[in-house]
Order: structure tokens, then C-alpha cells, then sequence
């Protein structure tokens, strides 16, 4: 019977957009409740605000969703065989269940799914009252002389449209039988909405407060930069590591298998574009290149944690951005903390978890730090107009 469900049943796609709806109702009457005489702008902080928090937990319960292998919960979409809730579809999923009573599909690995996709479509809708109420208080703006916002419209623009591609991901990593490459860009989309949705709430929450960004030497600011760039392409060997279920492949720390250096095999375990499990040829791919993954995820991470630590000590001994700091620090902490559990106490969920929602912290609090900075510049020389000898401005 899952064989012959069709991959894309649109049927139920206008429920699902009005159960989305309902879903946005709640965060957006609480936003206008705590602040209805507050103005335009503060609502439109405070919902950019409430839409990044509800993202991160988004984020979360997609890793939840990956971790308890309920990613083919349902195996069509945007539905559940072709129903908006798995109520609709319980004959289906038991007679799959049935059949494979330890298989993808269950009723508790349908209900997973769906909800992720509810809680999807939720924040769906909550980006787009974003995006329509900056370019109405951008076009208020301009008609009544009143502060514009502090980010172009065309930032949430970006982002809705980021967060159509997600959802186009989403629809491949079911479709696609959780394909590796789809599943970790579908996990890199939602880290890169994070840090959209980040940019547009520190701005709007400078705005609101009135504070500029902290001005870094220039040394420390690309430090900064550095730090963000080993950060994610740490995040992608990450997700790389999980999709291609290659945690356990190392099962001892410091060492791997007893050995500094196991056997590996870096052409399998980095050919892209395959089936999970599989390689190209159809192959079965090697314990060697599973080994490989998770080996390189592990030398990185102590670059990145090494970068980590030398900024959130040079921000402590200047005494910028205090609360970045004490984030950078904790959260490297529970990184190497969450990481060394998967690996020591066989990958319990609670860990697994954890280190996703670490690394999508770490994005956050970097990129709050990044918008919440800028560079010295240098003094600027000039000539006085008396044609006196040039001086620093």
C-alpha cells in the first residue's frame, strides 16, 4: 500500500494552509495584546522577535523529526496519504505498520511528521504578516514623513522566499526517500532562515532601543567573520555526519576504532549525490567512508571550538558584547559536551538533539553578534581649505 501512494498528493493542501493560519493566529494575537498601544514599529519588532524564537524551535523539532527516523512518517506530501492529519489516514498507516511494525511508517512517526510540517506552515505564515507589514510601514513612511524601518522590506521579502525553498526541501526529502544531499541542504535552509530572521530582529531591536553597534578593532571584528565561516562549514560536515547516520562509526574519544587515524574512506564518504546508504555505482557504501564522515566532522569541531573559545575571550577581556560572550562560551561547552555523549553513550536522543539545537544557537548568537558590531575605521586625512598641511579628521 505505501508503494503505491502517489509522492505528491495536493488534495488536502488548502487544509493544511488554513491549519497553518490557525497556528499563526496565536503568536500574532499575543503580539498585538502586549502590545497594541505600543506603535507600529515595536508590534513588527516584537513579531520579528517571536518568529525567529519559534523558528529555532522549528529547527529543533526537525531534528527531532530526523532523530526518531520519522521523516517518512508519511510517505507523500504534502498530506498523509493523501489526508491533512494522520486521523484521516489511520487504515493506511496500520496496514503499513503492519507490514513493518519497525518500518517508516508508524502511527507515532506519522504524527511526528505532520506536526513538523503543521508548525512548517505555521511560521510560513508568520513570515509573510513580516513581509506585509514591512512594506506597508515602509510605504507609511513615505507618505506621512514618519521613521522608516530600520531593514528594507525586501529583507522578510528574502526570507519568504527562503522559506518557499524550504519548504520545497522539505517536499524532497520525503519524496526523494531522505536523499543525504537533500536532507542536509534541507537542514542548512533552516539555519540559513535563522540567520535572516536574526539580522532582521537585532536590527529592529536597535532601532527600538536606540543603540548602535559596538565598534570592534578590525583584527577581532574578522575574527568574528572567521569564527562564522568555520562555524558553518562545521554545521554542513554536522549535518552531513547525521544524514548519512554515520555518529556511530567512532565510538571512542579521543581515539577512533583504537586508532589515531582508523581507516577511511574519504572518496565514498564525500560522494554527493547518492541514495542513503548507497553509492553511485549502487554499491553499498563502506564502514571506511562512513568512518571518514564522522572523522572530519570530529577534527573540525576542534577548530571551530579553538576559534570559539579565542573570541569569547578577547570579547571578555575588552568587554564587548557581554551577553554574546557568555552565550559563545556555554554554548561551546554544550557542544563538546552533546558531541562526546553521542559518540561515548551511543547516540541517546536528548544528546542528538542538543547538538543540533546547539549548533543552531551558535548560528544565532554569532550572526546577533555580527549585526550587533562593525569595524574601526581608520582616521581619514584631509586638506583644509586654507590649503594648511593635512590633518586627521
Amino acid at each position: 500500500m505505501t508503494n503505491a501512494q502517489p509522492l505528491y498528493d495536493l488534495a488536502p493542501v488548502l487544509e493544511l494552509m488554513l491549519l497553518g493560519l490557525v497556528i499563526a493566529l496565536g503568536p500574532l494575537t499575543w503580539v498585538w495584546a502586549r502590545n497594541r498601544r505600543s506603535s507600529p514599529m515595536r508590534r513588527l519588532q516584537a513579531l520579528t522577535v517571536l518568529t525567529l524564537f519559534l523558528t529555532f524551535d522549528l529547527v529543533l523539532f526537525g531534528a527531532f523529526t530526523r532523530l526518531t527516523d520519522s521523516g517518512l512518517g508519511c510517505p507523500d506530501w504534502p498530506g498523509c496519504y493523501g489526508s491533512s492529519s494522520p486521523v484521516g489516514a489511520r487504515a493506511e498507516i496500520a496496514a503499513a505498520q503492519e507490514a513493518m511494525p519497525t518500518g517508516p511508517v508508524t502511527h507515532g512517526k506519522a504524527w511526528i511528521e505532520m506536526i513538523h510540517r503543521y508548525l512548517a506552515t505555521g511560521v510560513g505564515v508568520l513570515i509573510i504578516m513580516l513581509t506585509v507589514s514591512s512594506w506597508v510601514q515602509q510605504r507609511r513612511a513615505r507618505r506621512d514623513a514618519v521613521p522608516a524601518p530600520p531593514l528594507s522590506p525586501w529583507w522578510p521579502t528574502v526570507t519568504l522566499l527562503w522559506v518557499c525553498l524550504q519548504g520545497a526541501f522539505g517536499a524532497l526529502t520525503v519524496t526523494m526517500k531522505l536523499f543525504p544531499a537533500i536532507v542536509t541542504l534541507h537542514l542548512i535552509g533552516g539555519l540559513v532562515l535563522l540567520a535572516l530572521l536574526c539580522v532582521q530582529a537585532v536590527r529592529h531591536t536597535q532601532s527600538a532601543q536606540g543603540r548602535a553597534p559596538v565598534t570592534l578593532p578590525p583584527a577581532l571584528r574578522w575574527a568574528l567573520v572567521v569564527t562564522g565561516l568555520l562555524l558553518a562549514f562545521q554545521v554542513v560536515l554536522g549535518g552531513w555526519v547525521s544524514t548519512n547516520y554515520a555518529v556511530l562509526a567512532c565510538t571512542t574519544f579521543p581515539t577512533c576504532q583504537g586508532s589515531w587515524w582508523p581507516a577511511m574512506d574519504f572518496a565514498q564518504g564525500f560522494q554527493i549525490w547518492r541514495k542513503l546508504g548507497m553509492l553511485q555505482d549502487g554499491s553499498h557504501i563502506s564502514f571506511a567512508a562512513l568512518t571518514a564522515i564522522h572523522y572530519v566532522h570530529r577534527l573540525m569541531a576542534y577548530v571551530v571550538l579553538l576559534a570559539l573559545g579565542l573570541v569569547a575571550w578577547r570579547f571578555h577581556r575588552r568587554g564587548v558584547l557581554p551577553a554574546q560572550t557568555r552565550w559563545l562560551a556555554g554554548l561551546a561547552l554544550l557542544q563538546l559536551v552533546t558531541g562526546l555523549s553521542n559518540v561515548v553513550l551511543d547516540w541517546p536522543l536528548v544528546a542528538a538533539v542538543l547538538h543540533t539545537g546547539g549548533a543552531a544557537a551558535l548560528v544565532v548568537v554569532l550572526t546577533w553578534a555580527l549585526v550587533s558590531s562593525r569595524a574601526a575605521t581608520a582616521p581619514r586625512e584631509f586638506s583644509a581649505p586654507t590649503g594648511a598641511s593635512r590633518v586627521s579628521a
